[in-house]
């Protein structure tokens, strides 16, 4: 609880599906973590009169992925009636029905119908993740519940919603079923998700850098930086090159980049289509290991065994496997910041501030910049018009 030194039991109701008949259930993270003890109360499908009976389960955790908000549980049961995932969320349409299932405001085996209202939505610059947008009625207790399609698939796993009342009004979001298809696997296996990074900063173009680069394009995505020895620096990607699809799909943004990389795991390969000036080429890169992440160290802690509880706190001994890795986003902070090193102005290199100097006395005011600085260890075009 809030109040310094009080320490009470809370109870937290959520949805889930069950997606095998021997006792896996998919849920959301947010409503099993730091759970001493969880419930699974089951439907009895076989009863047809409505004062239905449900069978209680205590469930262990297999594993939890903060970063797309799902967990996996396992209760022990056999022989139950389970879903199946949608083969390709992607093939959703705007304007499909679609179908909430769950225990809305601790309401069980409750059903609400709607539309989807975008198929792909984005809702972070710093992150990979999209939703599945629907109009489908979402409230407190439907997190971790299937949203179907019409024919009983798991479209998706409906997560939260965007309201200001703290009601369903209209703006829900699923977690796509092919992602969940891929976590679910990856923590029934290894009870952790391992992502890989191919070592490149992407980021967005703009009218504005486009123009100061003399791109043939002001949208798009453009390679920042290249991390040294990295995946793409041995597969010969530079600093500068635009990423015009990945396997194949067109990219029009950066996340939609860290989008792509993030569906494979160490150990995979990913096909970058390149332009660099004039031409443009494929690239196949291997996809390597992510360093930890500062997500990481909060999965490696668990209460009983790293509780300090003089200081109140979880804490961990400092060594290879709790070393967090620097922000992975640095392009995203646009303005130049103290320490900064800059390189380039428009593609021109800036060896002394007497060049820079030079350089800029030959600019008016509106002209585009694009200054390639280093911050952080880390290359990111700064683009802005000049006053």
């Amino acid at each position: 609880m809030q109040r310094a030194g009080f320490v009470a039991d809370q109870q937290v109701t959520g949805s889930g599906v069950i997606v095998d008949p021997d006792g896996y259930i998919v849920t959301n993270a947010h409503v099993v973590i730091d759970a001493r003890h969880i419930d699974v109360s089951v439907l009895d499908v076989r009863e047809s009169d409505r004062f239905a009976r449900h069978t209680h389960f205590p469930a262990t955790t297999v594993g939890l992925d903060r970063e797309t908000d799902l967990a996996v549980l396992k209760i022990e049961a056999t022989g139950l009636p389970a879903l199946s995932f949608l083969d390709d969320s992607e093939s959703l349409k705007q304007g499909q029905l679609v179908i909430a299932l769950g225990s809305p405001l601790g309401l069980d085996n409750s059903l609400t119908v709607g539309f989807v209202s975008a198929p792909l939505r984005h809702l972070s610059p710093d992150s990979p993740t999209f939703y599945i947008q629907t109009d489908a009625p979402i409230n407190p207790g439907n997190s971790g519940s299937p949203l179907l399609d019409a024919a009983g698939h798991v479209a998706g796993i409906n997560t939260m919603i965007m309201s200001q009342s703290g009601g369903s009004e209209g703006v829900g979001f699923a977690i796509p079923g092919d992602i969940v298809k891929r976590v679910y696997l990856g923590l029934r296996k290894e009870g952790r998700i391992r992502r890989g990074m191919i070592g490149v900063i992407p980021q967005d173009i703009t009218p504005t850098l486009g123009s100061a680069l003399r791109l043939d394009r002001d949208t798009g995505v453009i390679l920042s930086d290249i991390v040294p020895e990295g995946a793409a620096d041995t597969a010969g990607l530079r600093s500068g090159d635009i990423v015009i699809a990945a396997d194949g799909k067109p990219l029009g943004h950066a996340y939609e980049l860290m989008a792509a990389v993030s569906r494979h795991v160490s150990g995979e390969e990913i096909t970058l289509e390149i332009q660099r000036g004039k031409e443009r080429f494929k690239k196949i890169v291997a996809v390597l290991a992510r360093p930890g992440s500062p997500v990481d160290l909060e999965e490696l802690a668990s209460r009983d065994a790293h509780l300090v509880r003089r200081l109140g706190v979880l804490a961990l001994t400092l060594d290879e496997k709790v070393t967090p890795i620097l922000a992975e986003f640095a392009g995203l902070n646009p303005g130049l910041a103290a320490g900064d090193v800059i390189y380039e102005l428009n593609g021109s290199r800036m060896d002394t501030l007497e060049a820079l100097l030079t350089a800029l006395d030959g600019k008016k005011a509106g002209d585009p910049i694009a200054l390639l600085v280093e911050r952080s260890g880390q290359l990111t075009y700064v683009a802005f018009e000049l006053e």
